[in-house]
């Protein structure tokens, strides 16, 4: 992958990562603005399922926040595009539709499989 590829990349997943702590940020201040001082139940309790719902995907996006840290830090270290188990690159295609992929499409298929066959036992 040549410099300017990577650059690419870099930028995208740092403008990803800044995204998602702003959105984070925006749950936080409205958490904090509303409480649960709703009077009638089934509003409070409406309220209290879209919260949970919210923090539940504040929580995956904490955890995809991570794998975006790992895959700058991968831009780094020149092992970005990479697969992690063949060592073969990763398409261009799949990296621009999933810029935290670690693994090619051929090895994410055969990691999948292989999940599908030890679940069903």
């Amino acid at each position: 992958m040549n410099p300017l590829m990577k650059e690419y990349f870099r930028q995208k997943l740092l403008r990803w990562r800044a995204e998602l702590l702003r959105e984070s940020t925006e749950t936080l201040s409205h958490l904090q603005e509303s409480g649960l001082q709703e009077p009638d139940i089934a509003d409070r309790a409406s309220l209290e399922t879209d919260t949970a719902l919210e923090l539940r995907t504040r929580d995956r996006e904490r955890k995809l926040i991570s794998k975006i840290d790992e895959a700058l830090e991968r831009i780094v270290d020149d092992s970005y595009g990479y697969c992690e188990d063949t060592g073969e690159p990763i398409s261009i295609g799949r990296l621009e539709a999933r810029p935290i992929a670690t693994l090619s499409l051929e090895a994410q298929e055969r990691h999948e499989r292989m999940e599908r066959t030890q679940r069903d036992d």
